[in-house]
């Protein structure tokens, strides 16, 4: 993909986990929260959630530098997704284990560009 904006720094990392246990409405606003501080964002706004009873939980929390959305499923699996886009570098190896820890994750899959 050509780059559009090469004046503007653009970050991004998806990383997807299983887990033993449902992901809930608490683990994900705590998440998002600390989110910010492991990727040294200033977060804006409270984290906002939302679910569906058919497809889970979806959750968005607004930096000063983007931010990040955050799915989670009980069903077909449990699993769950988080999609962070930022305007400012940061390390993705540190929010990948912070991830894995956070949710103690029996397996985590992460892809960065």
């Amino acid at each position: 993909m050509r780059d559009l904006a090469p004046e503007i720094h653009r970050q991004r990392l998806v990383v997807e986990g299983l887990v033993a246990t449902p992901v809930s409405e608490e683990d994900i606003v705590l998440y998002l929260k600390q989110l910010g501080s492991i990727t040294d964002m200033r977060v804006l706004a409270e984290p906002v959630t939302n679910r569906s009873p058919m497809y889970g939980w979806a959750a968005w929390v607004h930096w000063e530098t983007s931010g990040a959305h955050f799915y989670a499923w009980d069903s077909p699996r449990l699993f769950f997704s988080v999609d962070i886009y930022t305007c400012k570098p940061f390390d993705p190896d540190g929010v990948v284990e912070f991830t894995e820890n956070y949710f103690q994750s029996t397996e985590i899959a992460s892809h960065g560009f």
